[in-house]
């Protein structure tokens, strides 16, 4: 599959199963997720990999989060947490170790961190498998960043679901990108009149 054809062809499956990537399948990924922009040089992006029974344990450690949260929730929402690594065989956590740079401000770096997310959704479709990418208030909890190792001020920019799409993605929506580009010529000319 070319570049192209991977880029404008890729799309969130609704299920994903076994077999997961393999590893020379997840290292190729990870080649191509380091070949984000990345002004500075900076490398932000961390990338924690959740495969086999260390999924259970990242469901109790969102789980837990949840229940600190949320204390009133029932039972049932805290096991349907629990189960969220489930749904796919292999997790790769993108996270962007944000630091003080006077080039490069803290959004480059998650954007540059996102990017690479990106770059392994897109080569895990060329190589035929599929992902999907999920941040949620889990994103953004400490406690689940403390028991990822990463720090308070690192960003969870996504969890990329990947494995083999246990039915086909839905077609996109059709779309006018033409509606979404504009051609800009110069500012305007604020002077002339109605």
């Amino acid at each position: 599959m070319d570049a192209i054809e991977a880029l404008t062809t890729r799309a969130s499956p609704l299920a994903l199963t076994e077999p997961a990537p393999d590893a020379g399948a997840l290292a190729a990924m990870l080649r191509a997720a380091a070949r984000a922009p990345d002004h500075g040089k900076l490398k932000p992006w961390r990338f924690i990999v959740i495969a086999g029974e260390a999924r259970n344990a990242f469901g109790d450690v969102l789980a837990e989060a949840l229940r600190k949260r949320e204390p009133e929730l029932p039972e049932s929402a805290i096991d349907k947490e629990r189960g969220k690594p489930l749904r796919a065989p292999l997790i790769v956590v993108v996270g962007a170790r944000v630091r003080d740079h006077k080039k490069v401000p803290a959004v480059e770096q998650i954007v540059a961190a996102g990017a690479a997310a990106q770059n392994i959704l897109v080569a895990a479709h060329a190589l035929g498998f599929g992902g999907f990418w999920r941040t949620g208030n889990a994103a953004y909890d400490d406690g689940v960043k403390a028991a990822l190792g990463l720090h308070v001020g690192d960003a969870i920019v996504g969890f990329l679901y990947l494995g083999t799409p246990a039915v086909p993605a839905p077609p996109p929506a059709s779309s006018n990108h033409a509606a979404q580009v504009a051609h800009w010529t110069g500012p305007p000319d604020h002077d002339a009149g109605p």
